[in-house]
């Protein structure tokens, strides 16, 4: 062996030694013997990584968990499929390239038109989809490449289309119009999970109308407000009965104003009233629904405001909204403003466009509408009794059929379920899946492939990127075909992601495959924190705090980066990291090295039996107590105490300890008590590398190729026990 490790060089030859044995994929695990035909079946879909440019740190921790979970599958004889792949994040690659275009060209999608534009997606998507394998190669992904999946490729296009028209056709999938998050900037809708929340500090506004007085921090929505909203139970009002009417001056003049009970409205806020504009606000939205009122639009697509505005039609509300706020002080309907009222604001998290609440007909998923299931698998669902997606997906995790770890995390599910509303699934923009239906004159038809006959135009919208990820765990094996890989992975044993997608994409993976399968996509679902700075911060480019886990890897190494995100990380929390932490883990490497390097030189083929003695025997059985502790830790995924467990024993006592004490034995003249010692020696660290793999799988195993008696043998089908 070399005096030092030198992983810069024997890393990548490690990867391609793994990928040339073909144990990734686990049917030739069983075809070469190293895993039995019967044998138990372990399967894991990667949450696929967004083709929007490189991997993250988070994505790091993401990849170690899986694989030391695929690793340890392996290593005890499972039948083990760790399947890879990426997803076009439709909205987040077209924002990325419309950026790009615009800062180096100048110019719009629309100027290049929808089919070469799409063909520049699709070459960024390219580029990025290869940084991300080279990453994950040098991560260690143990990954099964040669079903690497795609979620814009045709197989998945097929899934796509399938499970579009069953639901179409089952009522569930639906065109209506209904309040959506628009983005004016983009010009699309944007789903729930792809809004980020940003602090604003805005002029809060008390505002007369008629005898009451109503807050708002949006004053130019106000034009169309002719309802005002009070709690039922609320004694200030009591002398107001629902339905009346009553004549009130406004922005434009004199109205007649509507009042409306409604239970919605929150007493302890401002006033306890408020007048609604249904256009622009979810909550009014759905008081207008409840209460058949009036909706109408103030505010146009992109941002300016509409004849409603009077003299300020046609402007945008950002130059407007000074204006009108002079305007209601001329009026004398301004009561009083707090200059420091701060709230949040909805933005695009991929475009960066500020939210506009808009209705517009959209394409939708009904999460309310009765169905059957005509085959359920689902503990709680009865095959043919009626059900809703709501209920099916509670069903699921409330029977502990799929079990969330940790398990605090199963009250933030059912909170989320409970007040889910109809899913908007249309997105106005080229890239993705385009909706599977088709128009003309007049007639609407909805297939897996287009109709025939000339006249047919297709639905210009594509697909929420979440509706072909919430297929995932049954696309990529080959639904809707009946396949091997079908029958025999699906259910998932395992799903592991971070736990702030549990709603967005744990949550409608277990609604696709409900409703689509009648059975779960999964038996556990685990959840990772998010990975912080030393100080707890969120890694950002702005706080210049961010890690780059190809560069800390080349600078000490992927298993120095792999272990610094899992010990000290608990199930669920986030993970502190830092350069510092990874570097300590690069001299623990170092240590495995030389305490290995030490054995192999003091080692030669015993020409005599062995001598075990007493304290001989105790080594060897506490090293055997130590693999039935991390055994356990793996089994219940606390990969923080298994891990720590191993880093501990193997430099506390095994490279301290129990080497220098069998140092004056390993140089004896009694060739029996040589030979026990260099047994005891050989045997424990053989059984640490072994429980070391899955953690520090390239130090381990190139370690393993230089043990005596160990030439050709890989360390990464070696059994478990």
């Amino acid at each position: 062996m070399d005096t030092r490790y030198d992983y810069g060089n024997l890393e990548d030859k490690t990867y391609a030694k793994w990928e040339k044995s073909g144990y990734f994929n686990p049917d030739i695990c069983v075809r070469k013997g190293v895993t039995a035909k019967n044998a138990k079946k372990f399967s894991i879909v990667l949450p696929p990584p967004n083709v929007t440019g490189t991997l993250h740190i988070g994505s790091a921790a993401m990849l170690t968990i899986e694989d030391i979970m695929a690793r340890y599958a392996r290593m005890r004889g499972l039948k083990t499929l760790w399947l890879p792949g990426t997803d076009h994040a439709a909205i987040a690659t077209q924002a990325k390239v419309e950026s790009l275009l615009f800062k180096q060209e100048g110019k719009t999608r629309y100027d290049l038109g929808r089919e070469a534009f799409l063909k520049r997606v699709e070459e960024f998507a390219k580029n990025s989809h290869d940084t991300i394998v080279r990453q994950m190669k040098k991560m260690g992904t143990s990954v099964d490449w040669s079903r690497e999946a795609y979620t814009l490729d045709e197989k998945r296009s097929l899934a796509v289309r399938t499970a579009f028209k069953r639901m179409y056709d089952g009522g569930l999938i639906y065109k209506g119009s209904r309040i959506v998050n628009w983005d004016p900037k983009m010009q699309t809708t944007v789903s729930d999970d792809e809004l980020e929340y940003l602090e604003e500090k805005t002029p809060f506004y008390y505002l007369k109308f008629g005898p009451f007085v109503i807050g708002t921090a949006r004053p130019e929505t106000k034009f169309g407000d002719k309802y005002v909203v009070m709690h039922p139970a609320d004694k200030r009002y009591a002398e107001y009965r629902d339905g009346e009417k009553l004549k009130v001056e406004w922005i434009n003049g004199p109205i007649t104003a509507t009042i409306v009970k409604d239970k919605a409205v929150d007493m302890k806020f401002g006033t306890g009233v408020m007048t609604i504009t249904p256009w622009h606000d979810a909550t009014d939205f759905e008081i207008a629904e409840r209460h058949n009122l009036d909706k109408e639009q103030i505010i146009d697509y992109n941002g300016k405001l509409l004849p409603a505005a009077g003299e300020f039609s046609g402007m945008h509300i950002n130059k407007a909204r000074p204006l009108i706020v002079e305007k209601f002080k001329s009026l004398g309907l301004i009561e009083k403003f707090d200059e420091n009222y701060v709230h949040n604001v909805a933005v695009n998290q991929r475009g960066g466009g500020r939210i506009e609440p808009q209705i517009k007909e959209q394409w939708f998923v009904s999460v309310n509408r009765e169905f059957a299931l005509p085959k359920s698998k689902i503990k709680g669902i009865k095959s043919g009794e009626k059900t809703t997606l709501k209920k099916m997906m509670k069903a699921a995790v409330k029977s502990n059929q799929i079990a969330i770890l940790p398990k605090r995390f199963e009250k933030t599910y059912f909170h989320w379920i409970d007040n889910l509303r109809d899913w908007c699934i249309s997105r106005q923009i080229w890239y993705g899946h385009r909706i599977p239906v088709w128009y003309k004159n007049g007639e609407t038809y909805c297939g897996i492939n287009p109709p025939k006959g000339p006249g047919w135009i297709q639905d210009s919208d594509t697909l929420d990127t979440w509706f072909s990820s919430g297929l995932w765990t049954f696309s990529t094996l080959g639904w809707p075909r009946e396949t091997k890989d079908f029958s025999e992975f699906h259910p998932t044993s395992v799903l592991e992601t971070g736990y702030d997608i549990l709603f967005f994409w744990v949550a409608r993976m277990i609604l696709m495959s409900g409703y689509l399968l009648g059975d779960i996509p999964f038996h556990k679902v685990y959840l990772h924190g998010l990975v912080r700075d030393e100080q707890g911060r969120k890694m950002s480019k702005s706080l210049d705090n961010a890690i780059d886990p190809l560069e800390v890897s080349q600078k000490y190494g992927a298993d120095a980066v792999r272990l610094s995100l899992i010990i000290g990380s608990a199930p669920g929390n986030d993970i502190k990291i830092s350069e510092d932490k990874i570097r300590g883990y690069r001299n623990f490497a170092t240590k495995i090295w030389n305490a290995s390097r030490f054995a192999v030189l003091n080692f030669q083929p015993a020409k005599v039996k062995p001598k075990l003695t007493a304290q001989d025997k105790k080594r060897l059985a506490e090293v055997e107590a130590l693999k039935k502790k991390v055994s356990r830790h793996l089994d219940e995924f606390d990969f923080n105490r298994a891990g720590g467990a191993l880093y501990h024993y193997f430099w506390d006592v095994f490279a301290d300890k129990v080497i220098e004490s069998l140092k004056p034995r390993l140089n004896s003249e009694n060739a029996a008590d040589r030979a026990a010692a260099q047994e005891v020696l050989m045997k424990m660290l053989k059984e640490q590398l072994k429980m070391l793999h899955p953690f520090m799988p390239f130090v381990t195993e190139e370690i393993w190729s230089l043990l005596p008696e160990n030439k050709n043998k890989l360390l990464m089908v070696e059994k478990w026990r």
